[in-house]
């Protein structure tokens, strides 16, 4: 939102005009739309790079379970040269090379349990990708409201310093003349430093918060460029705002079933279960098929050019090893557990508190900012006619009140539209959130 040239202007007393004006620099880029900046919620961002990474990371461990019984094909070739009597204890020759094909045939569950448990993992951190995805979206959002406050805020502020400039000047003449004690001039010269100390204080925040949306969108360390893309924003519509709020055992049950955090959190915990069992499975004989081809520099009879055969592998004894394994795998079961209930308890506490705050917001503070838009309305009404008949001077104070008050409209609407993105999200997406809507319309309708 760019408030371009803005002016403010008050007759005062018999036909003298006093005016301030706070101008800023004329957007150079084409207007920054809420949907432009929702579409790069995919794009490149440490985030979710993070989150790709991850989710990368588990399907190569996919592949490695899966492997693990392949064949194991091995060359293993020596030069060396030794002596001994049949040699006449001369040194000779004994070069050899080997070729070693092997293959797990029974591992007795250690595959399985390798592989059901990166499948899981796998299945885990996709949804995870899921879910970092919508909150990038929610960041997004809130960047982008963000900067659009606090250029209202901005423009506010600025007619609200004006109006403190004007009654500091005109106090100045009325104190020339005795109509004014300097305690009283003092008092309005000091509530105009005060109105201009939270103007400036709102633009270095303004500032902060377009590099925040600039650094959302993934455009860090780009100041020039960044405050040409975003320095003028779109005001959205936001008509999702009025949709039916469903119930919140609906609610629940559908977040229960569909939130991706709580069903990785599953996939995880029956991952680390997976691996409990192939630890289990480490104290079991494995058979093996082994086929190998040699050749030598030297003959003898103990030496076999082709060779074929199974191999039965028994851990009678590894020490603590396997316990302490074992010991391992099952704390992080525990601690697996432990988070998936506390985010149960999370999920049901986010959903009950965001379906409390949209029916608050639609119901009371909706209401509440609108009457105080009309009451704010009616008294720049009042302050125009009054302005006109040239009665007072307080057409720039009202204009400023109506200024906050649709600050404050556009505030509650941005956070509803904020609390509506973050059930999406508990519900794993709009596609979901549609799916809910259509099966909730499809109940009424019986």
């Amino acid at each position: 939102m760019m408030v371009g040239a803005f002016g403010w202007a008050v007759i005062g007393t018999g036909a003298r005009v006093c005016a301030f004006l706070a101008l800023s620099s004329a957007p150079l880029a084409a207007p920054l739309t809420l949907d432009a900046v929702l579409a790069r919620a995919d794009s490149a961002h440490p985030d979710l790079e993070l989150a790709r990474a991850q989710d990368e990371i588990a399907q190569a461990e996919a592949q490695l379970a899966q492997s693990l019984n392949d064949f194991r094909l091995t060359l293993d070739a020596t030069l060396r040269s030794g002596r001994n009597q049949a040699y006449n204890d001369r040194f000779h020759p004994d070069n050899q090379v080997k070729l070693n094909a092997r293959k797990t045939l029974l591992d007795f569950g250690r595959r399985q349990s390798a592989t059901l448990a990166a499948d899981q993992e796998r299945e885990a951190r996709g949804l995870q990708l899921l879910d970092a995805r919508a909150q990038r979206r929610i960041s997004l959002m809130a960047r982008y409201f963000d900067v659009l406050l606090a250029d209202m805020q901005d423009a506010a502020d600025t007619e609200a310093q004006a109006v403190a400039y004007v009654s500091w000047d005109n106090a100045k003449d009325r104190l020339a003349l005795g109509q004014l004690a300097q305690w009283e001039l003092s008092e309005l010269e000091a509530r105009y430093f005060d109105a201009q100390a939270r103007r400036n204080d709102v633009r270095r925040g303004l500032r902060e918060k377009r590099m925040a949306l600039g650094a959302a969108m993934n455009m860090p360390g780009k100041v020039g460029q960044s405050a040409m893309v975003l320095d003028d924003l779109v005001d959205p519509k936001l008509p999702d705002n009025e949709r039916a709020l469903p119930e919140f055992e609906e609610l629940l049950a559908k977040v229960e079933a569909a939130n991706p955090r709580l069903a990785a959190q599953k996939k995880l915990l029956a991952a680390a279960a997976q691996r409990l069992s192939g630890v289990r499975a480490d104290n079991r004989p494995s058979v093996e098929f082994e086929a190998e081809a040699a050749a030598w520099t030297r003959d003898a009879l103990t030496r076999d050019e082709l060779r074929a055969g199974f191999n039965l592998l028994w851990p009678i004894w590894q020490g603590g090893r396997t316990d302490a394994r074992l010991g391992r795998e099952q704390a992080r079961f525990h601690e697996l557990q432990a988070q998936h209930d506390k985010l149960a308890m999370d999920l049901s506490q986010s959903v009950l508190a965001l379906r409390e705050e949209i029916q608050y917001l639609r119901e009371t503070a909706r209401q509440n900012a609108r009457m105080n838009a009309i009451y704010r309305d009616q008294s720049l009404d009042k302050a125009r006619a009054e302005y006109e008949m040239e009665l007072k001077t307080n057409l720039g104070g009202s204009m400023a009140e109506t200024q906050y008050a649709q600050l404050n409209r556009r505030a509650i609407e941005y956070r509803l539209a904020l609390a509506w993105a973050r059930l999406e999200a508990l519900l794993g997406g709009q596609q979901q959130w549609a799916s809910l809507m259509s099966q909730t319309k499809a109940e009424d309708k019986k």
